[in-house]
């Protein structure tokens, strides 16, 4: 095992005059900006971010594959900038499986380990050991052509850890899999990772597989890192209004209100709409009257009562039963408050209800850049 870190670490494509010609960028652009991060011996790390967010980026960065425009990666205290991939320690198993077609399971993990010269006898006890932690012992007379993307999936992460790798990086995974397959493969994964206690990182999109894998995530935008922590952390506490939009599902409420004042009480008005919500007395030292801010509240943390309840008025635009829960949509303007029901009442479109905000749960963000705003202590 090893621990894993960035130190101010920048990927810039575009600095090569001869691709600032090609392309017609005349300015900077950094895939990776300024990535600084420790990931802990045998720690389960998870980047996560959307598309074109820099996360594959700082993955192949640490393998060896992209090099490193400015700054430095360590493994353990041993600087890797300009180390061969091979030389690195790592186990790399691709999104895309990358086996060898006319190879059987058997030859495809034992590929690197024969590249190494390893002894015949060594070698097949290491893929049979490795083959049945990842349940494909019964596989291994068979050519990637005759799998299921699962299997081919375990197979490719088999040939990733036999090299006992100090650090094992994921990238995208279970992208191409069902719904089933996936939640079976997370189970596998973490349970992998328990008994090989190798130092992971997992690279993807999906805000389930970090949540359900990591130990800690990277949420990453447009190459800058915007959080770096548990999965509670970004899910109750995050740093901006990006982490709070992106992690939830469903997403959390956001929306442009204003500080009105009802009866000496302050309110938060939103603006796409005729919807009030009151302002929870931790807020009201650092708000004032007329300001506007982004206010961001979970499906979760909205109650809907009948109309005769204690909190706002408001009208069911949208009823959904979906088996495990039911939620609620309500009109704001051009968009929707979502609510996530506490009960099994049947609500119809049109019917008014009254809302109210778990104030405690309820953040906010600067209008201007999305940072948060935080409630005087």
């Amino acid at each position: 095992m090893a621990t894993l870190r960035f130190e101010n670490v920048y990927k810039d494509y575009y600095s090569d005059a001869k691709i600032k010609k090609r392309t017609g960028k005349t300015e900077t652009y950094y895939a990776v900006n300024d990535l600084s991060l420790e990931c802990r011996d045998g720690e389960f790390v998870g980047i996560l971010g959307p598309s074109g967010c820099g996360k594959t980026t700082a993955l192949r960065m640490v393998a060896g594959l992209e090099e490193i425009t400015r700054g430095s990666i360590y493994i353990s205290d041993r600087k890797v900038n300009g180390v061969l991939p091979r030389n690195r320690g790592i186990g790399l198993a691709f999104e895309d499986y990358a086996l060898y077609p006319p190879l059987t399971v058997y030859d495809n993990i034992a590929f690197n380990l024969r590249a190494k010269k390893t002894p015949a006898g060594e070698i097949d006890a290491e893929v049979k050991r490795i083959a049945s932690l990842l349940k494909v012992d019964n596989l291994l007379d068979k050519r990637p052509v005759q799998l299921s993307g699962g299997q081919k999936q375990r197979v490719n992460i088999a040939r990733a850890i036999i090299r006992r790798p100090q650090v094992l990086l994921l990238d995208e995974p279970l992208s191409h899999l069902d719904g089933k397959m996936r939640q079976a493969l997370r189970t596998e994964i973490k349970r992998l990772h328990h008994e090989i206690r190798c130092t992971t990182i997992i690279v993807t999109h999906d805000q389930l597989e970090a949540m359900s894998l990591a130990d800690r995530i990277a949420v990453m935008k447009d190459g800058l890192l915007q959080q770096f922590g548990t999965a509670k952390d970004v899910y109750d506490d995050p740093e901006n209004e990006f982490v709070a939009g992106f992690i939830g599902d469903p997403p959390m409420n956001l929306a442009d209100v204003e500080v009105v004042s009802r009866e000496d009480k302050l309110m938060f008005a939103f603006v796409r709409g005729d919807f009030k919500l009151p302002v929870p007395k931790s807020y009201e030292p650092v708000l004032h009257r007329g300001e506007r801010v982004r206010l961001g509240i979970r499906p979760t943390e909205l109650i809907a009562e009948p109309e005769n309840g204690s909190g706002e008025p408001a009208i069911v635009d949208v009823y959904e039963d979906l088996g495990d829960e039911c939620r609620i949509s309500v009109a704001q303007g051009d968009g929707y408050l979502s609510v996530i029901l506490e009960d099994d009442r049947r609500y119809r479109s049109g019917e008014k209800i009254k809302l109210r905000a778990k104030e405690e749960k309820v953040l906010l963000f600067s209008h201007e850049n999305g940072s948060r705003i935080r409630a005087a202590k």
